[in-house]
């Protein structure tokens, strides 16, 4: 080696590892800056610090990115995995291991073809999960008591509700108000439907028979909120029936697959919740009256035919002549049916010899017997009543007895029982002493008593 270059070589600066790290960082921040960069999301990460870890590539490459909590919150447009997007942010490296990532600091969709292919894929999958399957969804009532309205309170959406019901069939609104756009939009829309569905006891008077999900017109990402995954699993799982009416007849969300009914415009919502007031009360006085009239025809028709068969009865009595006859036969035949039976059981007395007994000896025994029994009776009655005095004075006695020998006499007398906390008897001071506490009886009452 020259000796030119060995000392060039020899008198090389030395750096550190950090310090290298650190020059390259600075070297990338300096020519860099801040940069927009166009790619798909790919692996997404979301550890418990609150930060969110992603990685954006092409064809060719790919490159890392941090969304940092603090900024995480103030985006309107959230990365998901296989969604295109323009990120802007700072190029800076990653000191710990040598990488080089972007800070992101806004998320942007890469233009509506990136969202309608999100979209797609989206309702795909819910599509394969059967949860826009017709048969899973539930009848509107005809007349609800109660509307629940889910939309924003200040725009004119509420107002085009509350007007058009207040113009076919006035009936009470509860209105939920959340944000129809935005990052928060669809946490608050979900949270909405599963709270109609969550009132408790004390609230239930607040839970309507139907939901209306309503929202203005607007761009494919003013009504992203309600493509959104957990609004459309709030509304599937919703046990009160759900009405969508988002945008306009031409604007399709998932929110309207997955909806009990699906109303072009919320105005038109309103109109499909309930019937027109007026129009009801002429249908029904008109079915009414046609009710009227249908009975007058049956009747009128029951009497033609009433007054037809009359006519076909003769006047004459002759008429009745054939089944006074046969009742006549019956009766005859009845008669003669019952005096051959009478003759038949005479005859099996006879032949029993019956014409033999002496009745008068039969009535003497009778009455015999008869005596015989109320004598026993009348024993019978007062050996019953000896035996309840006897029983009644043993029993006195017995009473007398136990009351003599109750400790309750003893008591009296001026002694006292002790007791331990589960009632038993305490007869000796050595029992006592290994008490906490006692109790005492005497005559008129109980005393607790604490040894230590």
């Amino acid at each position: 080696m020259p000796s030119d270059s060995y000392s060039e070589y020899i008198n090389m600066a030395e750096y550190s590892v950090s310090e290298v790290s650190l020059a390259i960082r600075k070297t990338v921040e300096a020519n860099f800056g801040m940069v927009k960069i166009r790619g798909e999301v790919g692996r997404i990460s979301k550890p418990a610090s609150g930060h969110i870890y992603l990685d954006l590539k092409d064809e060719r490459s790919v490159l890392s990115g941090v969304i940092w909590k603090g900024t995480l919150q103030k985006l309107d447009t959230l990365p998901e995995e296989g969604l295109e997007v323009v990120v802007t942010g700072r190029i800076t490296t990653f000191q710990g291991q040598s990488k080089y990532q972007v800070i992101v600091e806004k998320v942007e969709h890469a233009g509506i073809g990136a969202l309608m292919a999100l979209l797609e894929k989206r309702k795909k999958l819910l599509l394969e999960e059967g949860i826009f399957d017709r048969e899973k969804k539930s009848p509107i009532p005809y007349i609800p008591n109660k509307i629940g309205v889910i939309t924003s309170e200040s725009g004119a959406v509420i107002q085009d509700i509350l007007q058009r019901l207040g113009e076919r069939f006035p009936v009470e609104v509860v209105l939920w108000p959340v944000a129809v756009q935005g990052k928060a939009s669809a946490s608050e829309i979900s949270e909405a439907i599963n709270g109609f569905n969550e009132l408790s006891v004390s609230e239930i008077d607040m839970r309507p028979d139907v939901i209306i999900v309503a929202r203005g017109g607007g761009s494919i990402e003013d009504l992203w909120s309600f493509n959104e995954e957990i609004v459309v699993r709030a509304v599937y799982e919703s046990k009160i029936p759900v009405i969508s009416a988002i945008g306009h007849e031409t604007d399709n969300t998932l929110i309207d697959l997955v909806s009990d009914l699906r109303a072009p415009t919320p105005s038109a919502a309103a109109e499909l919740v309930v019937p027109v007031r007026s129009e009801l009360i002429s249908t029904i006085i008109d079915l009414d009256n046609r009710r009227q009239k249908a009975e007058t025809k049956i009747m009128n028709s029951k009497l033609d035919i009433l007054r037809e068969l009359s006519k076909r009865i003769s006047k004459n009595e002759s008429v009745l002549y054939f089944p006074r006859q046969i009742v006549d036969e019956f009766i005859y035949r009845l008669a003669q049916s019952i005096k051959l039976s009478q003759t038949t059981k005479i005859l099996e007395l006879k032949s029993l010899g019956i014409e033999k007994l002496n009745f008068s000896l039969l009535e003497q025994s009778l009455f015999a017997k008869k005596e015989t029994l109320v004598g026993l009776s009348l024993r019978f009655h007062s050996c019953m009543k000896n035996e309840k005095i006897r029983l009644r004075d043993g029993l006195h006695t017995l009473s007398r007895i136990l009351e003599s020998l109750s400790y309750k006499k003893t008591l009296k007398r001026g002694y006292s029982l002790v007791l331990n906390n589960d009632g038993k008897i305490i007869n000796s001071k050595k029992t006592a002493l290994l008490q906490d506490h006692l109790t005492i009886e005497f005559n008129d009452g109980k005393m607790d008593v604490k040894i230590r």
